[in-house]
């Protein structure tokens, strides 16, 4: 019997999904559940007639797999990643590939990396991005790893990528945590795509009231401009959905309290470590957070008092016109943000990260792809140093034809006691970085009176430091 070109291990739906995504794409795949009734059922429903190995116990999976051998891990991420790789590297040799394809902690990849190396073995941590369709048909894939290890891999991950424009949706990132890197700044970005999304929602919302089918009318409408991307054709959808106990829009009835798994508070936490303004992103994970305390705001709604409602007097199309614009303008300053956060976090741990290839495997397969990721690559791949997203000419110029809308926006949901905290951050963040004097100063002079920390002075070299005696 030939041997099989990879194996995985862990059949939830991901891991099934994958499988037949590889099997699909002409590969001989062996699979191993460490509950054998998962494969077993894997094996007699899904795999049924495919190309696809179920082995019972982890000698026989190992044994099954072609030189060098191809173990992708499909666990949760943490503890359970660790008690496989202990129990997978006696059965292993030297040139053999140990990969996580979950969302792991890239700190726990650079380990897990550096302890098999010693061995002789290459681990890899790999970014999947696009949920279960995605893994089914074509995800985006971010690998991290060795070159050596990546050179046996890429026949593989490239062939069940997405493709974008002719391009599969999979580059090398970098070596060890790399490719966990920018799978969670991927997720953290999907945390303010989707957070600026609920706050156009919100503005309407309490303004002008749309129904649900002008809600997806509307959302139909951005799609087909700059704004189309997977998150607003799902919000589309979304808008059609009945609730069939009540008859109401299903959207009008799920309760107002998100959930969070933490790769978004693990970007927003490193950002803070880097020193690096990550407040787009930063905003959407505390909205999740703020959310979460439903019974709170409950009873605060009955005692803190906002605005006084009123009718909107104002003509619908001008401000649907605003809340897009401030919703395009805020999604460049998220992304600016997290390829800002990249690009720091690459130069520390010496990973060559490649801004225009990171843009190019997010345009399919991923929860992100969106049209505008076509002007990001363009960007980086013009100019691979660009500093920052916005000064790029085409984001330059969005930026200062939506920058009035955007403000108007923002204005009419404070003048209506509507939270935009995303749409906010992002316009404070563009006035901060255009502005050549912010009131530091002051906050230098503070410093300095209480701590003595000093200061710099505008008509002195750089890197001269001075201290005044406040109380003298």
């Amino acid at each position: 019997m030939s041997q099989s070109d990879i194996g995985l291990i862990g059949l939830a739906v991901m891991g099934e999904n994958l499988v037949l995504n590889m099997e699909s794409r002409g590969f001989r795949v062996s699979v191993f559940n460490r509950t054998t009734a998962v494969t077993e059922k894997f094996a007699a429903n899904r795999a049924k007639g495919k190309n696809i190995v179920p082995t019972k116990t982890l000698e026989e999976f190992v044994q099954s797999l072609a030189r060098p051998r191809k173990a992708q891990i499909m666990v949760k991420a943490g503890a359970p990643v660790d008690a496989v790789i202990d129990q997978l590297v006696p059965l292993l040799e030297a040139g053999d590939i140990i990969i996580d394809g979950g969302n792991s902690l890239w700190t726990d990849t650079q380990r897990r990396e550096k302890a098999l190396k010693e061995k002789g073995i290459h681990f890899f941590g790999i970014g999947v991005s696009g949920g279960e369709e995605g893994a089914l048909k074509g995800p985006s894939i971010m690998p991290g790893g060795s070159k050596e290890g990546w050179e046996a891999l890429a026949p593989i991950y490239t062939k069940i990528a997405a493709v974008a424009d002719g391009e599969p949706c999979c580059r090398h990132m970098g070596p060890d945590g790399a490719g966990h890197y920018v799978k969670m700044v991927h997720n953290g970005i999907e945390y303010g795509d989707m957070q600026l999304i609920c706050e156009a929602y919100a503005i309407l919302k309490a303004t002008i009231d749309p129904s649900a089918e002008e809600f997806h009318r509307i959302f139909d409408d951005w799609n087909k401009g700059d704004l189309d991307s997977f998150l607003i054709e799902i919000t589309t959808k979304i808008f059609d959905k009945t609730d069939p106990e009540t008859g109401r829009p299903l959207v009008d009835v799920i309760l107002d309290k998100a959930g969070q798994k933490g790769t978004g508070k693990w970007t927003v936490g490193h950002a803070v470590e880097l020193g690096v303004p990550l407040s787009v992103i930063g905003s959407a994970v505390e909205a999740r957070i703020l959310s979460s305390l439903k019974d709170e705001r409950v009873a605060a709604s009955k005692e803190l008092p906002g605005p006084s409602p009123k009718a909107f007097a104002g003509e619908r199309a001008v401000l649907i016109s605003a809340v897009r614009d401030a919703l395009y303008a805020s999604k460049i300053i998220s992304y600016a943000q997290g390829f800002g956060q990249l690009g720091v976090a690459g130069q520390l741990y010496g990973w060559p990260l490649n801004f225009g290839d990171i843009s190019s495997i997010w345009r399919g397969g991923c929860i992100i792809r969106a049209r505008f990721l076509n002007r990001i690559t363009e960007a980086y791949r013009k100019t691979p140093a660009l500093k920052n997203l916005i000064l790029d000419p085409y984001f330059r110029d969005i930026i200062g034809k939506t920058q009035a809308n955007w403000r108007t926006a923002i204005q009419t949901a404070i003048e209506y006691g509507v939270a935009v905290p995303a749409f906010s951050a992002a316009l404070a963040y563009y006035d901060s970085y255009r502005n050549e004097r912010l009131p530091a100063n002051l906050l230098q002079a503070q410093r300095d009176y209480f701590g003595a920390h000093t200061y710099e002075r505008i008509d002195k070299p750089a890197g001269e430091f001075f201290h005044t005696e406040w109380f003298a």
